[in-house]
C-alpha cells in the first residue's frame, strides 16, 4: 500500500540504529567489476558478517537466483552462520550497498513498521541503477507493510541511506557536499530548507546538522556514513586526522570545529568523540574510503570495518568505551573496502 500522507503527520519516526532491530537485510555481493580482481575473498567476508548478525538478529539476504542463493547459503554455513536466522530472498541488483538502496524504515512509538522508498540514482554516477531502485518495492510486499514514495516540488526524492544519520530524537546529520553540491547532484535545485521540509516531513526530524565536506576517496561525493556517526542521542563520533599532509587534514578539522559547536534538538552541546582514521589504502592509484566511522550497530553488537593498521586497535577502544553493552568486533575489510563502501554501506536496519 502506497500511502499519500505523511509519516511525521502519520505519528511515525526515524528510529536510531542502537533502537531494536527485528533483521538487517543484506544483498549478496554478485558485482565482480566492483572488485576488480579482488572479488573472490568478498562473499567470505559477507559470510563473516552473517556469522556474526545471526548470532543477535534474522539476516535477510537478497539474492539473484537459485544458484546464487545455494552458494550463499554454503557460504554462510561453512561460515558458522546460525542458519535458522538466515532468510533468502529471490530479487536481482545491480549492486550489493542496501544501507542506499534497501528502504528506510520508520516506526510508530506503538510499533506500527513502514518504509520510506526513497528513489535511488546510482548516487548520480552510474547508469545502472534501475535494478537497485526496484528494492524498496520488493521488500514492501515481502513484508506487507505500507510505503511512502518521497516527493517534493512534484517529483520522486534521490536520497541513499548513507547520506543521512539520525539519533532517533529528530536531529540528523548530513554533508553539504553530498545533497548541495552540483556534482553528482541528487535533485537538482533543492535547498537546504527544501531538505529539512524533507527530513520533518518523511523522519519527523527538527534539526539538521550540516556538516562540510566528506573524506577522499569516497565514491558516493559526501555520505555521512564515512564521516560522523551518532553513537547515542547526545554522542557524536567524527573522523579525525592528525597527518597533516594527508588529504582529510583539512577536511576533517573543519568538521570537528563545525560538530564542536552544535546542539541537538534540545539546544544541548553535543557529545564529540574523535575517531581516527587508518592511513591511507590504495588500489592501482586509486585513493579508498577507508573509515572506521562506516561501523554498523546490530541487536547487542557494534561490527567495525578493521584495515590491518596501528588505529584498528585505537577505534575499538574507542567504540567499545561507547557501547559498553554491546559486544564491538572488528571485522577485516581491506578487501571489502576496494568496492568502496564497508559495514555500514552493505546493511540496512529493520525496526522491531
Amino acid at each position: 500500500m502506497i500511502r499519500t500522507d505523511t509519516p511525521h503527520r502519520g505519528g511515525y519516526r526515524w528510529p536510531a540504529e542502537w533502537e531494536k532491530h527485528e533483521a538487517t537485510w543484506l544483498a549478496w555481493p554478485h558485482e565482480r567489476s566492483d572488485w576488480p580482481g579482488k572479488f573472490e575473498p568478498v562473499p567470505w567476508v559477507y559470510g563473516d558478517i552473517v556469522r556474526h548478525l545471526s548470532r543477535v538478529e534474522r539476516v535477510a539476504i537478497l539474492v539473484a537466483n537459485e544458484s546464487v542463493e545455494e552458494r550463499a547459503a554454503k557460504i554462510c554455513e561453512k561460515s558458522g552462520a546460525v542458519m535458522p536466522q538466515v532468510t533468502f530472498y529471490r530479487c536481482p541488483t545491480d549492486r550489493s550497498w542496501t544501507r542506499d538502496t534497501a528502504p528506510i524504515f520508520v516506526r510508530t512509538e506503538t510499533g506500527k513498521i513502514a518504509l520510506t522508498n526513497w528513489r535511488f540514482n546510482g548516487w548520480a554516477k552510474y547508469e545502472n541503477s534501475t535494478t537497485d531502485d526496484a528494492v524498496p518495492d520488493f521488500i514492501a510486499r515481502k513484508l506487507k507493510l505500507p510505503q511512502w514514495r518521497p516527493t517534493h516540488q512534484s517529483r520522486r526524492i534521490v536520497l541513499e541511506g548513507g547520506a543521512v544519520d539520525s539519533n532517533g530524537r529528530g536531529t540528523l546529520l548530513t554533508t553539504e557536499e553530498c545533497l548541495l553540491s552540483n556534482i553528482q547532484e541528487r535533485n537538482p535545485g533543492f535547498t537546504r530548507e527544501d531538505y529539512e521540509r524533507i527530513f520533518l516531513r518523511y523522519f519527523s526530524v527538527t534539526n539538521v546538522l550540516w556538516l562540510k565536506n566528506g573524506i577522499a576517496g569516497d565514491d558516493t561525493h559526501g555520505h555521512v556514513d564515512d564521516l560522523a556517526r551518532f553513537v547515542n542521542p547526545t554522542t557524536v563520533v567524527v573522523a579525525s586526522e592528525d597527518d597533516k599532509s594527508d588529504a582529510n587534514y583539512d577536511v576533517l578539522r573543519e568538521n570537528l570545529g563545525i560538530l564542536r559547536l552544535m546542539t541537538d534538538q534540545r539546544g544541548r552541546p553535543l557529545n564529540v568523540v574523535k575517531l581516527p582514521m587508518p592511513r591511507p589504502i590504495f588500489f592501482d592509484g586509486q585513493r579508498l574510503p577507508a573509515s572506521y566511522a562506516n561501523f554498523y550497530i546490530a541487536n547487542k553488537l557494534v561490527l567495525v570495518p578493521t584495515f590491518n593498521d596501528p588505529a584498528d586497535r585505537v577505534a575499538l577502544h574507542t567504540l567499545g568505551k561507547l557501547f559498553p553493552e554491546r559486544e564491538v568486533r572488528g571485522i577485516h575489510c581491506l578487501d571489502l573496502v576496494l568496492g568502496l563502501g564497508t559495514l555500514h554501506c552493505m546493511t540496512q536496519q529493520q525496526p522491531a
